[in-house]
């Protein structure tokens, strides 16, 4: 109650003596304001920023957390996540700039904008491959350090963070006025009950960047869930050896209930499946509640996207492969007699359960 007083009360201060400090104003500003950078999928804001509202609440003396959202006819999404816990505002932009999220310029411009406007002290985006392209530009445009990959919330200053491709953890503490920092989804939970009844502000779109012009983006048709949030993914390496054998798999995930195709960086690199499969630390992280490697030798880099799964099984031919070091079950064999069997056998019994 009194920190909610603070600020109209530092106001009225303010007004009546302009160039007079008061320790009052020092006071109110221990209150943190947190601004969460949302992202849409299919219709509805993404797990990933819903784990961002999870990592803002535990941030201490967390006065107000807001939620901001882009894109054209956004503001349906901004009426649902209005009603998420602990959220007391989402502004949002509906501008054919962001039509497909568009240029990183003009995104950067918008983020920047309402953070200057409104003086959040964090500012939280889940990792994923927008907020890699334009979280950096923003911490240029501010002139601040970013902070990257936050595993938990120690205090308002002070976040862990995982380093060496998650192998080691450290704690960093930053003196910047403006915190702003990625936080690994699969860190905090994503499943934030409905029960709030924030506000809903509209933000003017910023001005346009002049430099170069959006043309269009293509996406990929999948039949499937999401990798990020499937509850089951099955990844496939190098030890595939091509891309048509990743059928097999297709056909595997198909008698999965809630499963995703996945993929190591050897085998994108190999061009056995495209970047938007890859799973590890220069792709995507994803901590489902079974994850079966297929001919994945088991390299510190992809293990660090996948380490936090519930249930980690291995099917590898070599059983000195680091892969069986993190697994719960590891299966020494060849995957090309094990896999269609295993298709035949749950298919046989319908589906997995």
């Amino acid at each position: 109650m009194f920190k909610n007083c603070v600020n109209p009360l530092r106001r009225s201060i303010h007004n009546i003596l302009p160039n007079h400090h008061t320790s009052l104003s020092t006071l109110s500003n221990r209150y943190a304001s947190t601004l969460v950078v949302g992202e849409i999928n299919n219709g509805a804001l993404s797990d990933q920023s819903k784990s961002c509202i999870t990592a803002a609440s535990s941030i201490n003396n967390n006065e107000s957390l807001s939620i901001l959202l882009m894109g054209k006819d956004c503001e349906s999404v901004a009426n649902e996540a209005s009603k998420l816990n602990n959220v007391d505002k989402v502004i949002y932009c509906d501008s054919d700039l962001y039509s497909s999220y568009g240029l990183t310029e003009n995104i950067a411009s918008l983020i920047t904008s309402v953070i200057n406007k409104y003086s959040f002290s964090h500012v939280l985006a889940g990792i994923s491959t927008f907020s890699k392209d334009v979280i950096p530009r923003c911490a240029g445009i501010l002139d601040i350090s970013q902070i990257s990959d936050c595993t938990n919330i120690i205090d308002e200053n002070t976040f862990e963070r995982a380093i060496y491709a998650g192998n080691a953890i450290c704690n960093v503490k930053s003196n910047e006025n403006i915190k702003l920092m990625t936080v690994r989804p699969t860190s905090f939970d994503c499943n934030v009950p409905e029960g709030g009844a924030g506000a809903i502000e509209k933000f003017d779109a910023a001005d346009a960047f002049g430099g170069k012009t959006f043309m269009s983006d293509e996406l990929t048709a999948s039949s499937g869930p999401s990798l990020t949030s499937a509850s089951a993914v099955v990844s496939g390496g190098r030890g595939m050896k091509n891309g048509e054998n990743f059928d097999m798999l297709r056909k595997l995930c198909e008698l999965i209930p809630d499963c995703a195709m996945g993929a190591s960086r050897a085998a994108v690199d190999a061009g056995y499946v495209g970047n938007d499969l890859q799973v590890g630390q220069t792709g995507k992280v994803v901590a489902p509640n079974v994850y079966l490697a297929v001919g994945i030798s088991g390299a510190i880099q992809h293990i660090a996207g996948m380490k936090d799964s519930k249930l980690i099984m291995a099917i590898n031919n070599d059983p000195e492969a680091p892969i069986f070091s993190i697994a719960d079950y590891g299966l020494v064999a060849d995957l090309f007699d094990v896999v269609p069997k295993l298709t035949e056998l749950l298919s046989k019994n319908g589906n997995a359960k």
